[in-house]
């Protein structure tokens, strides 16, 4: 029952933002030379936000690759700190939070960048009245 949970996570795009690992390093559709706006990205609306999947898939240099958009909800975070076998870029756009990498507690704002290595425990929350846009790019090899 796990991995059909698992399986369904993937096809909508939230296998990867939840740590889930896409597909097996090497076999994921190579990701296309394109440009995508907003309105070209899945889109995935969830009770803490609208998650967006740009591109998912492998790339020339990484068996698996994950860039998308999360506009999370006032007080909402999309779940607890978390650790997955991803390397993962965090960059906030709009909106006011917290970011939680390795037990420290960081506010954040627009411009405000977050790193991660993979299997290291973080988290992002909106502390602010207003969503909170953020942008993460995960990879693995």
């Amino acid at each position: 029952m796990a991995h059909q949970r698992r399986d369904l996570l993937k096809l909508a795009g939230l296998g990867s933002f939840l740590g889930l690992p896409v597909a097996a390093p090497g076999k994921a559709a190579k990701i296309p030379n394109e440009t995508r706006a907003t309105a070209q990205a899945s889109l995935k609306k969830e009770p803490f936000g609208d998650l967006r999947i740009y591109f998912q898939g492998a790339t020339d240099q990484v068996g698996s690759m994950t860039a998308g958009s999360l506009l999370l909800k006032a007080g909402m975070e999309p779940h607890p700190p978390h650790t997955h076998p991803e390397e993962e870029f965090v960059l906030v756009t709009e909106g006011s939070g917290e970011i939680v990498v390795d037990g420290k507690t960081t506010k954040v704002g627009p411009g405000s960048m977050m790193y991660c290595a993979a299997n290291a425990l973080h988290g992002i929350k909106n502390t602010g009245a207003k969503p909170l846009l953020f942008y993460f790019f995960k990879w693995q090899k």
